[in-house]
């Protein structure tokens, strides 16, 4: 069983930054790809980043390509997003994920098999 807590969400204006964190525990951290998802009020979870399991690998979104960066850093279990330039339309639930017993990044989330809680990032206009 892997829990996976998130941080760092909160209230930014447009144009701002904010770092997003979470933090497994109870799994193999360092064999598995790591993501993150968005939820917005009456739309469907969508893909934001994700990770290989060494960390050689990403892929982001359409929508927040060049202004968000996904990093790892498995001694310390933690994954990270940065987003810059934020948008009012970033404004949503962000969820960190995991995807076992492949090296592969998905951008569809059946694919990943442990969610975290998420946490709010509201971006003001």
């Amino acid at each position: 069983q892997v829990q996976l807590v998130e941080s760092g969400g909160g209230l930014v204006q447009a144009g701002g930054s904010l770092r997003l964190s979470c933090t497994a525990s109870g799994g193999t951290f360092s064999f598995y790809v790591l993501g993150w998802f968005r939820q917005a009020p009456g739309k469907e979870r969508e893909f934001v980043a994700g990770i290989s399991a060494a960390g050689r690998s990403t892929d982001y979104g359409d929508s927040v390509k060049g202004r968000f960066s996904i990093s790892r850093d498995n001694a310390k279990n933690t994954v990270w997003l940065q987003m810059n330039s934020l948008r009012p339309e970033d404004t949503a639930v962000y969820y960190c994920v995991v995807r076992r017993f492949t090296t592969s990044i998905t951008q569809a989330p059946a694919g990943y098999d442990y969610w975290g809680r998420g946490t709010q990032v509201t971006v003001s206009s």
